[in-house]
C-alpha cells in the first residue's frame, strides 16, 4: 500500500482487517485457494460480479466526472481501463463455464452493494467515492496474495483467480485508489463509514454465493 502525505487509506484498512481477516477465512473464498469449491457456485459469483463490475465502473466514471484536477481525470481513467480488463477475465470464465452473461439478473446482495456504488458516486464528492470503491480492490488484492501465499503451487480451476488477484499489476491499480483517496477524502465520520460499509457489503457479497452449495 502507497503512502503519501496522508495516510487516510492505510488507517481505514487497519481499522477493517477484522472483516478483511473475516471473508479470507469464508467457505467461498477458501473454497477458491482450495479448488474444491463447486462449480454452480462459482458460476453464480462469476454473473453477479460481471454485473458488479459495470456498476464499479459506472461508479469510477462519476468520480472521472467529479474530478478536481487533471490527476483525478487520468488515474480515474487508468482504473476505468483496470476494471474493463477485469470484465474482460469474466468473460473468458464464462465462455469457459458456460455462464450466460447478456441477462444477468443481480442478487439481493449485489443489487444492494451496486446501489450503494451509485448512491455515493452520485454525492458529487471524489473523495467519498474513493472511500466507497478502494475496500473492494485491496480487498481483492489482500486475498489473491493471501491465497497465493496459502497455496503457492495451486494448479486447479480456480488458479487463474488467485493469480489474476495476486498479481503486483492488480495491487497496483489498488494503491492508485488508495492515493486518489488520500488526496480527495478527509478523515471524517462519514468517509470511515462509507469504507466500513463497502467491507460488510463485500462479505454479503461472498456469502451470498454459498448457501446449499457450500
Amino acid at each position: 500500500m502507497q503512502e503519501n502525505e496522508s495516510n487516510l487509506a492505510k488507517k481505514l484498512w487497519e481499522n477493517n482487517e477484522d472483516l478483511a481477516q473475516k471473508i479470507l477465512a469464508h467457505p467461498f473464498v477458501q473454497g477458491l485457494g482450495e479448488g474444491n469449491l463447486p462449480e454452480d457456485a462459482f458460476r453464480g459469483y462469476v454473473a453477479q460480479d460481471a454485473y458488479f463490475l459495470e456498476a464499479f465502473a459506472r461508479a469510477y466514471a462519476r468520480a472521472l466526472a467529479d474530478s478536481p484536477d487533471r490527476y483525478g481525470l487520468y488515474t480515474f481513467a487508468e482504473l476505468i481501463d483496470g476494471c474493463l480488463g477485469e470484465l474482460k477475465l469474466h468473460a473468458r470464465y464464462a465462455e469457459r463455464w458456460n455462464v450466460d452473461l447478456t441477462d444477468v439478473q443481480p442478487g439481493a446482495a449485489t443489487l444492494a452493494y451496486t446501489e450503494f456504488l451509485d448512491r455515493t458516486a452520485r454525492s458529487g464528492q471524489p473523495g467519498l467515492t474513493c472511500a466507497a470503491m478502494t475496500p473492494c480492490m485491496r480487498l481483492y488484492a489482500f486475498l489473491g496474495q493471501s491465497l497465493k501465499s496459502a497455496f503457492p503451487n495451486a494448479a486447479h480451476r480456480y488458479a487463474e483467480w488467485i493469480e489474476t488477484y495476486a498479481d503486483p499489476g492488480f495491487d497496483a491499480l489498488a494503491s492508485q485508489l488508495e492515493t486518489l483517496l488520500n488526496r480527495y477524502a478527509t478523515p471524517s465520520s462519514e468517509v470511515e463509514t462509507a469504507y466500513r460499509t463497502a467491507m460488510e457489503l463485500e462479505w454479503g457479497f461472498f456469502d451470498a454465493h454459498v448457501g446449499e452449495n457450500g
